[in-house]
Order: C-alpha cells, then structure tokens, then sequence
C-alpha cells in the first residue's frame, strides 16, 4: 500500500512535465502570437537578431528586453501609443491602419498581413507588453523623467532619464491636435507636470507618477456677453517653490499675467494693459514677478499679489519702454547663484544682460549666439546654457547653437547644435544637457521617418557638460519639440 502512495505523485509528475514540453514555445519574452510574427520576419538572419541589428539602425529585436533599447533613431516602439511607434509605419501597407513608410519592412520578403499588421499595433496601444504582462518603464512611479511639448502635434514627449530613450508620448489639449502646447514645466516636489497652449485657454495638470490627466483650468474670465473664454497665446508660466501657485503669461499686444492656484485648479488673478509680455520668472524668495516684453528694452515688475507693478530698464541710463524694439528681452531666469541677479536673453542684440535686482541696473553684458532664446543652468557646474536658434555664422553649414557662460567669469563658450535649437534641460547627475530642435524650415534636417502630423520632425540631442561636446545620440521627435522640463 506504501508504495502505491509513493509511484502515484511520480506518475503525476511524469504527465505534467510531459504536458509543459508539448506547450507552447517562448520567444523572446514576447507574447506568443507577436513572439511568431517577430520570430518569422524581424529576428531573423540578416536582420533585426543579434547578429545583424547594428546594419538594421541599430534595432535589435531578438528579445523583448532588447527592443525597448531602441534605435539609432530613438524608441521604435512607444508603449500605448502605436500613432508614434515608427515600427509601424514601415511594417504597415494598409491606409486605413494608418502611417505608411518605406523601406517597406521585412525587406525582401512577403508583406505582413493586414491581421498582422493590425495585431501588433493593438499590442503596442495595450503597452506593448512581455509575455508576463510587464510594460516597459512602468514599474518605478519616482522614475526621473524630462517632458518635452511638440508644438505641431499635440503631444508630451516623456524622456527615461537613465536610458534618454523616448518612453511615452503623452496626448494633451482638448482640440484634437490644434491646441499647440507651447510650454511645460514640473512641479518643485516632481509630482505634478503642468502644460498650457498657444491656442487654447487652459492650463492641465498630469501626474509624474504614471503620466495620467488630473484636470484643467481656464486661464481667462468669461468674455462677456459671449458665455466663452477669451482665446489668448498663452506663452510661459512660473511655479511658486512651495507647487501651490503658478502665474501665466500671454504674449500679444495686449498681453496678459494671470495667477492659478494649483491645488484646486482655479484661477486666481487676472491682470491685462501689458505689451508684447513672454517670459516670466520669480525672483528666488517668492515675493516679485518679473516679465520680460518682447517688443521693448524693459521688465515688469509685479509683486505675487498684483498690488503694485514698475518697469525696469534694461539699458542703463535709458527709460524703459514696451515699444520701442530695441533689445527684444525674451527670457528670464533668477541667478541660481546669486539671489540679486536675474539673466535675460535679448534677441535682437544677441547677447545675455545680467540684472540687479538691488540695484535696478544692468551690471554685465555677455555676447552669445545669433537670436539667444531659452536658458538653462548647471548647479554642479556653475554654468548657463543659452539656445541661439538662428546662429548661421558662428560654425559653417549650421542652423543653431549653444553658448555656455560660466557663472563666475561670465566667459562665453559656442558650439553648433542641432538646426533650430530651442527648448534646452539639464541632467546635473548623468552630466548632459537635453537640446530640443525644431527642425521647421524646409532646409533642415531631413526625417527619418513621415510624421504623424502635419510638419517635419524635430529632433533632440544630447551634450556632454564635462567635455562640452556631442555625444553623437540623436533621436527623432515629433513635430516642432519646443520646450523641455525635468521631473527633480
């Protein structure tokens, strides 16, 4: 009887490890039915295998794992939005699933199916996940990330710091891709990201943690007698230290400075009579707004509770004016160096006038590239970077650079990035800096694959701070890449 007990389990055992055998086969942690088609026309001799991935824009598909390492171009495959996985645009022939690209892939063999065309693409809009279930950069909700707002599609690009690979492209906006997000920044505790647009009166709120839509508000009153919010270009914004407070800016002629508060998404104040306003900043203990005006030589002076207001003159010895065009100050950013200075980039003179706020007086003047826009700045390094967008001359068969300025000597330093450069974020820790390219004009660079949108593709590219270089990394975006923010 004893031993009866004991041949039963290894009987059971027998026929469940037979039973295992006979399963299906895995392929490449994939799930089975994109496992085969990958197996069948991607992963294969020649291709995208780990033999021959680095010919094939160094696209590796053998595995899972190795397909979210991307391409000489960026991320191939975005989890839960097949729209900006260009995979598939070149493995589809179909209209109605949408992009279409060549080289047709697989090369030299039989089209994939309308079935399996399809197919993939519902996997990658379900996250694309392993044969597990996992999908790729979900599993760490502190992950650090930078976002950066496509101006011609809509959309958030999400950056995995670590990797620097596209990781999520985030739609944004209530107009169906004609809201033109136009600039994006992160809450100082990373747990909120804020986007307003050019053509569309909202500010929204998403979560860093999972990228995920919490609300908006309006950034205007009513127009009266119309039951419609006015319809402003709402340019640039600041956020108070403490994540409660934002304070907006439109730039037209007849601009606008709101205040928001961001926790229960209401707007707060609601301040017009400015010209030509664009960019904004507070000064390092939160009591004063400054807004440059793009069409004069001056800053306005609000405090955090618009009860008073002055202008400031950029040039010494001069009144300052709205319109008289002469500097045409675009950016602001307080000295994360010295709590008196403010840097501001003036366009039409190319340079960066550095500002006493104690003095109301210019105290330095630093030569740049040609149309300086955006500014950012190292902490390990005690440096400013400052994107030229129209620098033609400084570096042959260039469209673009970027002075670095040390904060101590104020010396400038140029190199040529990009064709169009504007949005610009630093990685203090990995060392680089994040230069987003608009690409727009019809000589730039040429894409690599069509858009989903109308427009040519922009890009981003990444410098070394240590040896301020490129690092050779280029990856395709969407259209327009305009401003960029990191999640701290």
């Amino acid at each position: 009887m004893k031993s009866t007990f004991f041949i039963l389990p290894l009987i059971l055992l027998f026929f469940c490890a037979c039973k295992k055998d006979i399963g299906q086969v895995n392929f490449g942690n994939y799930p089975h039915d994109i496992g085969n088609i990958i197996r069948a026309n991607c992963a294969t001799a020649g291709c995208h295998n780990n033999a021959s991935y680095i010919a094939t824009n160094g696209f590796n598909m053998q595995t899972w794992e190795a397909m979210f390492q991307g391409s000489n171009n960026g991320s191939p495959v975005i989890p839960y939005s097949s729209k900006f996985s260009s995979m598939c645009y070149f493995i589809n022939t179909y209209a109605a699933l949408g992009n279409q690209n060549i080289p047709t892939m697989p090369l030299n063999k039989a089209l994939l199916s309308y079935t399996q065309v399809k197919l993939i693409k519902d996997w990658i809009d379900a996250g694309a996940p392993d044969i597990n279930g996992n999908i790729m950069w979900s599993s760490n909700p502190l992950r650090k990330k930078f976002y950066a707002v496509n101006q011609g599609c809509s959309v958030v690009t999400v950056f995995d710091a670590e990797t620097k690979l596209p990781m999520r492209y985030i739609n944004v906006g209530t107009k169906g891709g004609t809201d033109t997000p136009h600039f994006i920044k992160i809450s100082p505790d990373g747990a909120y990201w804020y986007v307003i647009f050019v053509n569309n009166n909202i500010m929204q709120k998403f979560r860093c943690s999972d990228d995920s839509y919490v609300g908006s508000v309006p950034l205007s009153p009513l127009a009266a007698g119309t039951g419609t919010f006015d319809a402003l270009n709402w340019n640039t914004f600041t956020i108070t230290n403490d994540g409660k407070k934002a304070f907006c800016v439109s730039w037209q002629p007849n601009g606008v400075v709101c205040s928001v508060d961001l926790v229960n998404m209401k707007l707060l104040n609601f301040v017009g009579g400015l010209n030509s306003p664009h960019g904004i900043c507070l000064d390092n203990n939160n009591q004063n707004i400054y807004i440059t005006a793009l069409s004069g030589n001056c800053l306005t002076q609000f405090d955090t509770s618009f009860t008073t207001s002055n202008q400031l003159s950029m040039v010494n010895g001069q009144l300052p004016s709205d319109f008289n065009n002469q500097l045409q100050v675009h950016d602001v950013m307080p000295s994360p160096f010295n709590t008196d200075q403010l840097l501001v980039t003036c366009q039409k003179t190319n340079e960066v006038r550095v500002f006493s706020i104690a003095s109301n007086s210019v105290i330095a003047v630093v030569p740049t590239g040609i149309y300086p826009q955006h500014i950012a700045h190292s902490m390990l390094r005690n440096q400013f970077y400052v994107s030229c967008a129209e620098d033609t001359s400084s570096f042959p068969h260039s469209r673009g650079t970027i002075t670095k300025i040390d904060a101590l000597t104020l010396s400038p330093t140029k190199i040529a990035v990009g064709w169009e450069p504007h949005g610009l974020a630093v990685d203090d820790e990995n060392g680089i800096l994040y230069v987003l390219s608009r690409n727009i004009t019809g000589v730039g660079v040429a894409p690599h694959h069509s858009s989903n949108c109308a427009g040519r593709n922009g890009f981003v590219d990444f410098v070394n701070l240590n040896t301020f270089s490129l690092t050779g990394i280029r990856y395709e975006l969407s259209v327009d890449p305009y401003f960029i923010s990191e999640r701290p």
